[in-house]
Parts: C-alpha cells; sequence; structure tokens
C-alpha cells in the first residue's frame, strides 16, 4: 500500500513517526474518517472544519484546503488503484522536546491513508442489525466539546467488551454516560423515534459531534420531522418505534434488537428496517451520489 505522507505518496513503511512526535507521546492529534462516492469524498469542508477547529484548541498550526485535500486523496487513491475508498486524514502534533507543552506545534504530520470500502450487503439496510448496551461508560470529554482524537482507548476497551459478551456479530455497543445518560456507539452515533419525533443524545452527554449526524438532524428536519437532543435513558430507548446509528461510513443503519446488559433482547419495531430510516438513508444517499 500506499499512503500520503505531508502532502506526498510514498510505500507505507516508509512513513514513520519520529519517537519525539506528541502525537505518539501524549495523543496529542486528531483524526477524520470518510469516505468517497464516484470518487469524491462527501462532507469534506464540514470534515476539515471540525479537524482545524479541533487543531486551534489543541495549538497544532496546520492548514488542511478541501482544494488540496480532493487532490492529495485522488493521488493516494490513484496509487492504490481505488476508485472508491474508506478514508483516514491523521495530523499529529509533529515533533517537540520531551514533556508537557510549552508553546503551540508548528510543524505537524499529516498522514493520508486509503483503503478498499467495507463489503456492506443491502441486507444490512433492510434488516438492520443489534445493539447491545455496555457496562463501559462513556469518559468525559477532552474540552468542552469530544474531539476526534488520537486518544481512543475509552473506545477499545468497549470494543472489547462488545467482543467478550456474545452479542451478534455486526453488532454495535453502546455506551452510558457516568450518570446513565445514552451517548453513543463505540463508532457510531444514535438516534431514536417515538411518538413522531427524531430524538438524539445532546452534545453535552460528552458525545462526538459527528458530520453524519448533523447531515441525518438536517435531512430529517427537512423531510418535516421535529428533531429533539435531550438527556435519554435505555429505558426510553426500549420503547421506540424505530433506531438507527449514524456514521461516515456506513451511512445511516437501523437497528433491529436492543441487547441489554443481562442478555436481554427487545425487538425493535417489525425487526427490520423502518420507514423513517429507511427515508433518511435514502435521502442521504441521493445527495452523496449527486455529490459524487
Amino acid at each position: 500500500m500506499k499512503v500520503g505522507w505531508n502532502g506526498s505518496i510514498i510505500h507505507a513503511e516508509e512513513a514513520v513517526i519520529p519517537v519525539y512526535d506528541h502525537g505518539f507521546l501524549y495523543g496529542i492529534g486528531l483524526f477524520e474518517t470518510f469516505r468517497t462516492y464516484g470518487g469524491r469524498p462527501y462532507l469534506l469542508e464540514r470534515h476539515l472544519e471540525r479537524l482545524a477547529e479541533g487543531c486551534r484548541e489543541l495549538g497544532i498550526r496546520c492548514e488542511t484546503e478541501p482544494d488540496a485535500i480532493r487532490a492529495w486523496l485522488a493521488d493516494v487513491m490513484a496509487a492504490n488503484h481505488l476508485n472508491e475508498a474508506y478514508v483516514r486524514l491523521t495530523v499529529t502534533a509533529g515533533e517537540a522536546e520531551l514533556g508537557l507543552p510549552q508553546h503551540d506545534y508548528e510543524m505537524p504530520n499529516k498522514l493520508l491513508l486509503v483503503k478498499p470500502l467495507p463489503d456492506m450487503s443491502e441486507r444490512l439496510y433492510r434488516e438492520g442489525k443489534e445493539l447491545a448496551l455496555l457496562h463501559t461508560r462513556r469518559n468525559t470529554p477532552e474540552g468542552p466539546v469530544r474531539f476526534k482524537s488520537l486518544h481512543y482507548m475509552n473506545n477499545i476497551l468497549a470494543k472489547r467488551e462488545l467482543r467478550g459478551i456474545g452479542a451478534a456479530a455486526n453488532a454495535e455497543g453502546l455506551m452510558l454516560t457516568r450518570e446513565g445518560w445514552l451517548s453513543e456507539g463505540i463508532v457510531s452515533n444514535l438516534f431514536f423515534l417515538k411518538d413522531g419525533i427524531v430524538h438524539t443524545p445532546s452534545v453535552d452527554t460528552g458525545i462526538l459531534p459527528g458530520i453524519t449526524r448533523a447531515r441525518v438532524m438536517e435531512l430529517a428536519s427537512t423531510a418535516g420531522f421535529r428533531v429533539q437532543e435531550g438527556h435519554y435513558t435505555w429505558e426510553e430507548l426500549t420503547g421506540a418505534q424505530e433506531v438507527w446509528v449514524t456514521n461516515s461510513i456506513q451511512e445511516l443503519v437501523s437497528i433491529s434488537t436492543l441487547r441489554a446488559n443481562d442478555g436481554v433482547r427487545t425487538q425493535v419495531g417489525d425487526g427490520t428496517a423502518g420507514p423513517v430510516a429507511t427515508l433518511l438513508l435514502g435521502a442521504y444517499r441521493s445527495e452523496a451520489g449527486a455529490e459524487g
């Protein structure tokens, strides 16, 4: 595989993070994950805006112009013979002295990785998947709003728990906050439909303000649904007419079954993708495809 490294393209084994890079030493760095449609990245400007805001908060001086990223990505995809790609753009703080930083980071490292999109059959989108409640709690964010940072230990521990509890093979795990509110999945944001209202946990629960989450909220409003952010419980979720999760790679996937901590499963609706989730998935794909 070939990778993008600080604007160039090199073999993966040649891309080396220096031992004094504070991304390696202290996890000071950010990343964005997105995918292409028709070879073009969808909602790229929004991803780069979130990345830039995080860099400002962390004192990382980094320019990420959309047109430059598009051109760089096209070259990296071509070098790997990919027409469509799962993309990860990473910015690390760069090299500095051992010890916590005293100044802003002036020389960050940028890494652009691509791989083929995962094989997600349309059956998944018709039938949905399981969402398992985890004991692992969502940690508090690094700042007022959670960064998409290189510090990913909480998600990794949640993934390890999910693998060990006997959930369905393609299940997603759901974390609660320390206070017991619904937060988000291991790699997804959460939505549910109840009494005709589209609900999603508030950003002040410590969730990542997902790019796909925001777009789905806008699409739901455009379709005439009231969208409400708030603090919700597992019991409220089990009474929902529809449940779905979102991320930039899988788009919008319905939840057919809710699995409690004790292993008890509750079917959502008729156990398949509901009409609202299907409507929003169609709208999302239509827009993404048109942009691609």
